[in-house]
């Protein structure tokens, strides 16, 4: 069933050339980013209150960087020191080099597989397989954050669920310094609808697929989630005879409604989303305020329905990038129209939640719920909601 929508008077049937803009100018508030996500991370390191990172204090999982960011060699790290490291990073494009966590013997790695071209563009996902399981295997496909203008699937927090006999895709995305909003999405479907083509290929289950993704990668998760028979988010590349549905959604902190964000922002945010220079106006290709049809049109919260894949969303209450209730927002709509949900709030959690092992099982036992099909799953869920 293909579907229309109408906002503010405009029929939503939109296309690349229908959203057609001149490509955004970087955004300037990647200073005040480090220095939100420095703090954050000081705050959950800093034992001592005194300031500064010691070897000891530093995370163990991190220590082959404690040198990068020590640039004065003191064993000590600065807030400063570590602001100044991350907006290195920034300059330098974000660019990640591919996940060097040691695999299993038992997983199989296939990186960089072209999934789409678009204007000349390879698009591209890695593909990461458990060897040793048997039948069809569940897929979960993860989408990375960084404002929707930057970031790299080579850092793929999914990775760990290969060990859970899941099969894990994790893809690049046209950024919105390349192209303007519906690129983003367009391209997730298409990663979508390349995988459920190569499903016998790979032992994957083309009926068993699960997203997940954070900031803006929750935003687009929740997009695929919500728009599935949405024709005009579908784009022209990859094998349009697949569909891009899939069978649940991991939101971790995503956006919905962009003209809501600077009413409920914290005291703290680092920037305002209704500038010009936000992540959100470069991605629909002028100031929020000025555009709100495309607005609309990015938001998954415009395209909820009753057969919505069950959601979900995990959110702390301090986050200062994309404020709670962005969550609330798309948790509410859902309830409205009786899609399965789950809301969880991370108390004191910022724009990220660090290593939580409450959380990974809480996505565990989402998953395997949703994509193993266990018995009275579905039930369940819907009971958690009342």
């Amino acid at each position: 069933m293909i579907r229309q929508f109408t906002v503010c008077g405009v029929v939503l049937l939109l296309t690349s050339s229908m959203l057609n803009a001149d490509d955004a100018a970087p955004v300037h508030e990647g200073a005040s980013v480090a220095k939100v996500a420095a703090e954050r991370f000081f705050r959950q390191h800093d034992q001592n209150q005194d300031g500064r990172l010691s070897p000891e204090e530093f995370p163990k999982r991190l220590q082959g960087l404690f040198s990068q960011i020590d640039v004065n060699r003191d064993r000590q790290i600065t807030l400063s020191e570590d602001i100044a490291y991350r907006e290195r990073r920034r300059q330098r494009g974000n660019r990640a080099r591919p996940d060097q966590r040691q695999l299993p013997e038992n997983v199989a790695a296939l990186r960089d597989l072209e999934y789409a071209r678009v204007g000349g563009k390879s698009l591209r996902l890695d593909l990461y397989l458990p060897r040793d399981a048997k039948g069809k295997r569940p897929l979960v496909v993860w989408v990375h954050g960084g404002a929707w203008k930057q970031g790299d699937k080579g850092r793929c927090p999914a990775l760990r669920l290969v060990t859970r006999g899941y099969a894990v895709a994790s893809l690049n995305y046209r950024f919105s310094q390349e192209a303007i909003f519906p690129a983003q999405i367009e391209d997730c479907k298409a990663a979508i609808r390349w995988l459920r083509s190569r499903a016998q290929q790979h032992q994957l289950d083309p009926e068993r697929i699960g997203v997940w993704g954070s900031s803006a990668g929750g935003h687009l998760v929740a997009l695929l989630g919500t728009s599935g028979d949405v024709a005009a988010l579908q784009g022209s590349a990859g094998d349009l005879q697949q569909s891009s549905r899939v069978q649940c959604v991991v939101d971790y902190f995503g956006p919905t409604d962009f003209l809501q964000m600077d009413a409920h922002a914290l005291a703290n945010a680092p920037f305002k989303h209704n500038a010009a220079s936000s992540p959100e106006s470069q991605l629909v290709g002028g100031p929020i305020t000025d555009v709100p049809e495309k607005v609309a049109a990015a938001n998954p919260i415009t395209y909820v329905s009753k057969d919505d894949p069950p959601f979900l969303i995990v959110h702390g209450d301090r986050d200062p990038l994309v404020p709670h209730h962005q969550s609330e927002l798309l948790a509410d709509a859902l309830k409205q129209a009786g899609v399965q949900f789950k809301l969880h709030t991370v108390q004191g959690g910022g724009h990220g939640f660090g290593n939580r092992p409450e959380l990974d099982r809480l996505v565990d036992q989402f998953l395997d719920r949703h994509l193993r099909a266990s018995v009275g799953g579905a039930a369940e869920e819907k009971a958690a909601n009342n």
